[in-house]
């Protein structure tokens, strides 16, 4: 289940987003943090497991019409494509309006979830 970030989930983002190498640095962590909690623009979602437990975060950046996937970390033993899929699938259901794009490293997941849905 996708989690709209809120600042009780703080510790839980960061333990998150330190995966990721951009943030490894804990200022530019803590940016990203202020970031979110301040432009309603950027937008940080947690993803909770079945068993409520927090296991990723992603980040997007959300305009008038699209939905830029900007990262998505999730936690060692999570690192699965099939959680990817089901965070953006949770995504994409929550704004069916809009677009979803991503940079270009998520592009690939972006694919596999398109190709999936015209199967159906």
């Amino acid at each position: 289940m996708l989690i709209q970030y809120k600042k009780d989930y703080e510790k839980t983002a960061m333990g998150l987003l330190s995966y990721l190498p951009d943030f490894k640095n804990i200022e530019n962590l803590k940016e990203e943090i202020r970031l979110n909690e301040q432009d309603n623009e950027f937008v940080l979602f947690l993803y909770s497991n079945n068993q409520q437990n927090m296991v990723g975060v992603l980040g997007t950046q959300i305009t008038n019409q699209f939905i830029v996937i900007r990262y998505l970390s999730l936690a060692p033993g999570f690192r699965e494509i099939s959680y990817e899929q089901k965070i953006l699938l949770e995504l994409k259901k929550e704004y069916p309006d809009k677009r979803i794009t991503a940079l270009p490293e998520y592009a690939n997941l972006l694919k596999t979830i398109e190709e999936d849905n015209e199967e159906e």
